[in-house]
């Protein structure tokens, strides 16, 4: 069963714990089924890939390695700090996604129906 997460791709987060405390980055992939997502330039691993192909080359490739989303916050584009997220509904009965310090818009979630 896929969990609820609360960031998706694309987003801006900074890590709250962990090796990676304090870094940035904007979210590359969320695997929901895992509860894990992957955040650019955070927890970085090495893999040692072999060639499949003659063009491809092998060695020691870095990467980022998945961590857990209970371990990220939002950014909150106002104040540049960690903020939760909530959703409203509008009148029209569109869902938007927003900052809980500032109340600064994120993204909408859903459209309403009829449009």
């Amino acid at each position: 069963m896929a969990k609820k997460i609360h960031v998706k791709k694309d987003d801006h987060v900074v890590v709250i714990s962990g090796k990676d405390k304090g870094k940035s980055g904007k979210v590359l992939m969320v695997e929901p089924e895992t509860g894990r997502i992957y955040v650019e330039g955070v927890n970085i691993i090495k893999k040692h890939q072999k060639a499949r192909t003659q063009t491809s080359p092998s060695g020691i490739i870095e990467r980022e390695g998945s961590i857990d989303a209970s371990n990220v916050m939002i950014v909150d584009p106002k104040t540049g700090e960690a903020t939760r997220t909530g959703i409203k509904v509008n009148e029209d009965g569109s869902r938007v996604r927003y900052a809980k310090k500032s109340g600064e818009v994120l993204n909408t979630v859903k459209k309403a129906k009829g449009e």
